[in-house]
């Protein structure tokens, strides 16, 4: 639980293209194996791709790249 709350801090940018998507607004995992399976963060109007899901993006944790200090870049 603690984990998922230092990802709350943390600023996601896509490594594609450098934009900045937000920070994290949530995290999900597989309660069986306690593993984080992605993250969420608020989507703007602009963002429209196969990742959104109404007014999030949702990153799959195989497409998170690097975890830094502050942080967290996603290839999307």
């Amino acid at each position: 639980m603690g984990k998922s709350m230092d990802f709350k801090h943390k600023e996601v940018i896509n490594i594609n293209d450098g934009k900045r998507l937000g920070f994290v607004q949530d995290v999900c995992a597989d309660l069986e194996t306690g593993t984080i399976t992605s993250i969420i963060v608020p989507g703007s109007n602009k963002f429209m791709g196969m990742f959104s899901s109404g007014n999030e993006i949702v990153i799959q944790w195989q497409n998170i790249k690097c975890i830094g200090e502050d942080v967290i870049l996603v290839e999307i």
